[in-house]
């Protein structure tokens, strides 16, 4: 979600706003898009997007995908993310902490923040020993179907919480929206989120806020798999409250 209020646009780029156009429509597909996929999803002509692409495709932010087949966004935008130094302070902060964590409950865990109406992996620590299971970095899902979205919209302050709501209530169904709505409120009552996993059965997420100076910042998620040496479910999640309350007070200004 854009922190921007819209407003009139005085000016126009064109072929600026295709090349972002294209950006978009790639980062919100999880498999790769052919020339004229895109051209059709963006209602243009080929020959209007042939030279933007090619464009985008030597400067490293589209590559081609796995099997050749189409096109997809590559991790260039993420690195230029995270040179931020927001970005950077969240990361600096949190992974010594993911670290520690990781080891105490011998899980991975991973963090995840905002991008647009998805939501974003940007650091994960494997599992301690030689088994585990893991999220990659780059991982993307929209936000009201992923356990670590529900959490960075569940504890947002109202105001946030609120705009935020009104750009993905639009792109979910009634019901969709409406168990996503039902969760964040039990969320909030409870100081976590604790779900069956959106890619597998096998693993429960439990998933804790991390608050910034504005909001939540990122969510902290572990995907927890029951194995006879792991943690009771309350003892992983008190871990990783600790670990969002130490990264928290790190990233929050002091008074």
């Amino acid at each position: 979600m854009s922190d921007v209020p819209a407003k009139k646009r005085e000016y126009r780029a064109p072929a600026l706003e295709k090349g972002l156009d294209v950006l978009e429509l790639l980062a919100a597909h999880r498999g790769g898009l052919t020339l004229a996929q895109i051209s059709n999803a963006l209602e243009r002509s080929s020959s209007e997007l042939f030279r933007m692409v090619q464009v985008l495709e030597a400067r490293g932010y589209v590559g081609r995908a796995a099997d050749e087949d189409g096109l997809v966004l590559t991790n260039k935008l993420f690195a230029l993310g995270m040179t931020r130094a927001p970005a950077k302070d969240l990361l600096e902060a949190s992974l010594p902490v993911m670290r520690a964590v990781a080891q105490k409950i011998g899980q991975s865990c991973h963090l995840a923040v905002a991008s647009g109406d998805q939501m974003v992996v940007v650091a994960r620590i494997e599992a301690p020993g030689d088994q585990g299971f893991s999220v990659r970095v780059g991982y993307r899902r929209q936000i009201v179907e992923a356990t670590s979205g529900l959490v960075l919209y569940a504890f947002q302050p109202d105001g946030i919480r609120n705009r935020w709501g009104g750009e993905l209530k639009a792109g979910a169904s009634a019901a969709t929206w409406k168990a996503f709505e039902a969760n964040a409120a039990q969320a909030r009552q409870d100081g976590y989120v604790r779900a069956g996993s959106y890619v597998t059965k096998a693993v429960i997420d439990l998933s804790v806020p991390i608050h910034g100076p504005d909001g939540v910042a990122a969510a902290l998620t572990c995907p927890y798999v029951d194995t006879p040496t792991a943690l009771p479910i309350a003892d992983t999640v008190a871990g990783l409250q600790k670990a969002a309350a130490e990264i928290t007070s790190e990233i929050r200004p002091t008074a």
